[in-house]
């Protein structure tokens, strides 16, 4: 089973299918990256082809024997949908598309992807990166969230969704653009060096206090 779950390769509820998810950084796909979608899950007789929350598209419904040879067709890398790491960088169209949009957050969100997608950390640790206060990338409910503003970026911490969902904590404001990547830094080693037993981003917080938290932080370097 390891070895499947090493493949990007998740058992359905028939026990005897899996599915799928390539990478998609950002959301952004090709359409020679749809084109091949598209010819392998025909190939492959796939009982279903899903846009999953995590701005992927799932191929469901692969027989085991067809998960080598599916994965080799596509020429694509899995994305990390399970076990204890970052798990998607979720980014709204931003300034590169959308009227609405303050800061670039398709750019950032690639940036944070290229840097975290796939590491392993206590637990698993999702990303939200929105353009606007909108909030269309869910930042208020990802382990880390930024949200743009006229005057930077505003940074969240510990939201989550599940059975017991926790709004994230607003930790800072108008961070500019090219500090964030220095304290989603920081944020990442406090946690991958000091919470345990699978705790959350959040529930590491609650188990400290929030503001222990923030002071473990040199927060004055990111105000512009």
């Amino acid at each position: 089973m390891k070895d499947l779950l090493d493949k990007g390769a998740v058992l359905q509820r028939d026990k005897e299918t899996y599915a799928i998810a390539p990478h998609i950084p950002a959301g952004l796909v090709t359409s020679d990256q749809l084109r091949k979608l598209a010819d392998v899950a025909d190939k492959y007789n796939v009982s279903a082809i899903k846009i999953t929350a995590a701005q992927r598209i799932a191929l469901v419904g692969l027989k085991e024997d067809d998960i080598d040879s599916a994965w080799n067709d596509l020429g694509m890398k899995p994305g990390a949908a399970i076990g204890l790491c970052v798990r998607s960088i979720k980014t709204c169209p931003g300034t590169s598309f959308c009227k609405r949009g303050f800061r670039d957050s398709v750019s950032m969100g690639l940036k944070l992807d290229d840097r975290y997608h796939g590491m392993d950390l206590p637990n698993k640790l999702k990303i939200g990166v929105s353009g606007c206060p909108n909030s269309c990338a869910d930042n208020h409910t990802r382990d880390i969230g930024l949200m743009g503003t006229p005057k930077g970026w505003t940074v969240f911490v510990g939201g989550k969704g599940g059975t017991i969902p926790r709004l994230g904590d607003r930790l800072i404001m108008n961070v500019p653009d090219d500090k964030v990547l220095e304290l989603v830094d920081e944020i990442v080693s406090i946690y991958s060096n000091n919470a345990n037993n699978k705790q959350r981003l959040g529930s590491y917080i609650d188990s400290i206090g929030f503001d222990t938290f923030k002071s473990m932080i040199n927060l004055d370097k990111y105000i512009q």
